[in-house]
């Protein structure tokens, strides 16, 4: 179905370009043009008189070619040079350039709405054209020298570049520069040569345009050569400047912080800080517990005035307006749980500079509202560092807007603390082990504990209980999956019917099984504990959705669709990334644990690069999270 429909639309496509050229031959050859071309091959004329004949095709000659200039930037299969030759043959070279590049203008332009607009669709057909890593170049110090170099090299259409181009997410005044100025050094030898070939003796014009057919045909012959050599080139120039660590606006992030602290306000959630230390010592590191998407808000309360850097999923880096504001105030990025050296330059620097580094060493939202285990490798840094470590300990930042939840609740209260827990000395006297323990204990959290010693805290919301179905897989009655559903604060069972409810203190009221959601989280994952037990050849798979690293206003976009499997091997995916055949393999040894968003997807930092998958069963990623938690520990 989805060929036929393919199908349909190359036909379709085919048929407009048919048409609109149809038409553009139609225009050219009305009033009196017709006559004017017949002239041209029936008199003998002199390069003169040719040149004073053409001049007659008039305005018509001038928006045919304007058009055809901006078709074949938009139609990737219409080649640009006998276009821009028939502009130097028509016209005079300078009126044949304008027209052309309008036409080019107009054309980018119009591949830079496109992007935006169906990027994800069209970027597969590109990648296919192009045959370059657009992912890599993307990510290269150096693209914008690589674009003006593809527009020297023959047989790229001006379309795949302006794509190219767009995809970068650069704003559209620079786009416009770049791809203008790239185009014009063709534009100029295509119009060159049309004129030329009028106004000079024809051997003249042979000779040229043979050594510049030679030309071309060596540089097609050796275009895979070349593709490597720019590969190489974008490799090497990969994109460490972007991604530096810049210094602190502290005027942004003071602004930033008073419109989020608003917003928190007229969203019923109240913000109580505790600062038992002061000014912390530099250079330091500040550990924060991780229970809500903005906690860097709630540290910020308590450090702003420091300046701190704060280390940041890379994923929220991808968007261009995101990105930018967060290396504003001094943010860099980390690939979560992968081998990452520029995070790890990046967090020397900021020791280096005598400033305070910031992380949540969980590395990921909590999903219950309890303590995640923190990746043995951050322990070994802070003792590597040997600098002294503070920790900002929140409270009720979960409850207030949970992983799986839907918008803050009215009457949340939130509370931070920044203490001190090492001094550089005890840092470098202390074990590792102890180092860890040391930052286990002061950073665990139980939400429900804390709330219990808070019996005035109640939360207010229509929908108190939706979204509880994306972390909660198994209905604890029939023991089926993927059968949760909930409405406003009613938690039921696809094949049980209706099964409890969320009360304002986040306890399940009647007489359920499970006194709140942490201790129903928390059996359904004994049961996949028994499962792979049991179960030597055990394995979780599903059909996925493959979203790759975004551009512009995107997180991620489509690169393709194949099935994910899960097993003690590790994570397999076998289907289409950006319109090739593949299979990616990572060992469970390598998969610390899979991140996961509540209901929407499970996802790998594989280097830089995100492989962001999105199951057929949506529910099912809070599986997936479980499943390389218990298979990773396992094997260790």
């Amino acid at each position: 179905m989805a060929f036929k429909q393919h199908a349909k639309q190359k036909i379709l496509i085919v048929i407009s370009v048919a048409v609109v050229l149809t038409l553009l031959m139609l225009l050219a050859l009305s009033g009196g043009n017709l006559a004017l071309i017949k002239s041209l091959f029936i008199h003998d004329l002199s390069n003169e008189e040719m040149k004073e004949l053409l001049a007659g095709f008039g305005w018509r000659g001038y928006i045919v070619i304007t058009a055809l200039s901006m078709l074949q930037v938009v139609c990737t299969f219409l080649p640009a040079e006998p276009i821009q030759v028939l502009a130097g043959v028509t016209f005079s070279f300078p009126v044949g350039l304008l027209c052309c590049m309008i036409g080019i203008l107009c054309g980018n332009s119009l591949i830079y709405i496109l992007q935006k607009t169906y990027g994800d669709r069209l970027r597969s057909f590109f990648v296919k054209k192009l045959n370059l890593n657009l992912q890599l170049i993307a990510q290269s110090s150096k693209a914008i020298i690589i674009i003006f170099i593809l527009y020297f090299l023959p047989a790229i259409p001006y379309g795949m570049i302006c794509f190219l181009a767009a995809s970068l997410g650069m704003s559209y005044r620079r786009y416009i520069t770049v791809t203008m100025l790239g185009s014009l050094p063709s534009a100029c030898i295509g119009v060159g040569l049309g004129y030329i070939a009028i106004m000079s003796d024809w051997i003249v014009t042979v000779c040229i345009f043979a050594v510049l057919i030679l030309f071309a045909g060596v540089l097609v012959w050796k275009k895979d050569i070349l593709f490597d050599k720019l590969h190489s080139y974008a490799k090497h120039h990969k994109g460490a400047a972007q991604y530096k660590v810049r210094s602190v606006n502290g005027f942004l992030m003071t602004v930033l912080y008073c419109a989020v602290r608003v917003c928190l306000s007229l969203c019923g959630v109240s913000l109580k800080t505790i600062n038992k230390i002061g000014k912390p010592k530099e250079p330091s590191i500040i550990l924060c517990n991780h229970g809500s998407f903005i906690d860097f808000i709630y540290a910020a309360a308590l450090l702003r005035k420091y300046r701190p850097h704060f280390i940041v999923a890379r994923l929220y880096f991808y968007h261009t307006i995101l990105g930018w504001l967060l290396r504003q105030v001094g943010a860099f990025p980390k690939s979560m749980f992968a081998m990452d050296m520029e995070n790890a330059k990046n967090c020397l620097t900021v020791l280096k500079n005598n400033e305070i580094l910031a992380m949540m060493p969980e590395a990921r939202l909590s999903t219950t509202g309890r303590f995640e285990d923190i990746q043995s490798n951050t322990y070994s840094f802070i003792k590597r560092a040997g600098v002294s470590v503070y920790t900002i300990k929140i409270h009720g930042d979960y409850l207030a807007d949970p992983k799986w939840g839907k918008g803050f609740r009215r009457g949340s209260v939130v509370e931070a603390e920044l203490d001190i827990l090492y001094t550089a000395e005890q840092v470098n006297s202390l074990s590792l082990e102890q180092v860890k323990q040391g930052i286990e204990q002061r950073l665990s959290y139980d939400e429900f504990d804390w709330l219990q010693q808070r019996p005035n805290v109640h939360y207010r919301s229509g929908h108190l209980a939706e979204g509880l179905e994306n972390i909660l897989s198994a209905c604890p009655v029939c023991g089926r999956k993927y059968t949760i559903t909930t409405k406003k604060n009613a938690v039921s069972c696809e094949h049980c019917g209706y099964l409890t409810s969320l009360n304002n203190r986040y306890a399940f009221d009647g007489d359920f099984r499970f006194d709140n959601f942490t201790q129903w989280y928390d059996w359904q994952k004994m049961l996949i504990q028994q499962e792979i037990a049991e179960n030597e050849d055990y394995t979780l798979i599903s059909k996925v959705e493959l979203r790759l690293r975004g551009n512009g206003n995107s997180l991620t976009r489509h690169s393709g669709f194949g099935v994910c499997t899960l097993s003690r091997d590790g994570l397999t995916y076998s289907g289409t990334k950006d319109g090739e055949i593949v299979e990616l393999h990572y060992s469970i040894q390598k998969i610390y644990r899979l991140l996961f968003g509540a209901g929407v997807n499970f996802e790998i930092y594989d280097g830089s690069e995100i492989l962001f998958f999105v199951p057929e069963e949506k529910r099912s990623a809070v599986e997936w999270y479980m499943t390389s938690m218990i298979l990773h520990d396992r094997a260790k």
